[in-house]
């Protein structure tokens, strides 16, 4: 490796985990605002997310000029691949910051419907998914991104149970179906954190490893965008 290829890579290094620091501050904020929902923490939330998406495109134009310029190979090369497949995950995790804060000001009005401790407890599981998955980029420690997959699938298990429980109190109070749709909205999202926590952390996997483990998933533990 070139000094100037050390040099590019740890510059890029160092803009990931202040993007990350930033994304996980905002979905800390988002998740807090489901018991004190505000307008003015959607607005500041989509103000962060739009300098977030700014970072992410210019870390990519950043590893593309590398690739042009350095031509990396080997592990080096994954790297910059990996970066680049970070970044977009973290992107998507900002804007489920915004989702979630907006879900939450769909509550104002609906005292009576109390926000579940689980949600709360699924949203702390998910924000350590995410925070130990870039600790295993920085370490490149493939067992801790393994361990950060294998997580995925008790996270969805607590959504599946949101759902049910929020079914519940549709059907019994017809009069709240509104506000738990919100809440039912935002456990999804957070389930979604989770999940782009773990597509981080099988980049970590590809990166130390050279190994794809992404499509070795079982189908049953894999959600779409939608």
């Amino acid at each position: 490796m070139t000094i100037h290829l050390f040099r590019d890579l740890e510059e890029i290094h160092r803009d990931i985990l202040s993007m990350c620091a930033q994304v996980e501050d905002m979905i800390h904020l988002a998740v807090d605002s489901l018991n004190e929902p505000s307008p003015q923490i959607v607005e500041e939330l989509q103000e962060r997310d739009t300098k977030i998406d700014a970072w992410d495109v210019r870390i990519e134009e950043d590893c593309l000029k590398i690739l042009a310029l350095h031509q990396p190979v080997a592990v080096d090369l994954r790297r910059i691949m990996a970066v680049m497949k970070i970044t977009a995950e973290l992107e998507r995790v900002a804007d489920l910051g915004v989702h979630i804060a907006e879900r939450a000001c769909g509550l104002i009005g609906y005292p009576e419907l109390h926000v579940p401790e689980k949600l709360k407890t699924m949203a702390q599981v998910a924000l350590d998914m995410l925070h130990r998955s870039i600790d295993a980029y920085v370490e490149l420690d493939s067992k801790v991104a393994r361990r950060v997959c294998a997580e995925d699938d008790f996270v969805d298990q607590m959504n599946r149970e949101m759902i049910e429980g929020l079914q519940k109190i549709m059907k019994e109070q017809p009069q709240l179906a509104e506000p738990a749709m919100h809440v039912f909205s935002a456990s999804r999202h957070i389930e979604r954190i989770a999940d782009h926590a773990t597509n981080i952390a099988e980049d970590v996997v590809y990166l130390v490893e050279g190994e794809i483990i992404r499509h070795k998933r079982p189908p049953e533990s894999k959600s779409d965008d939608n």
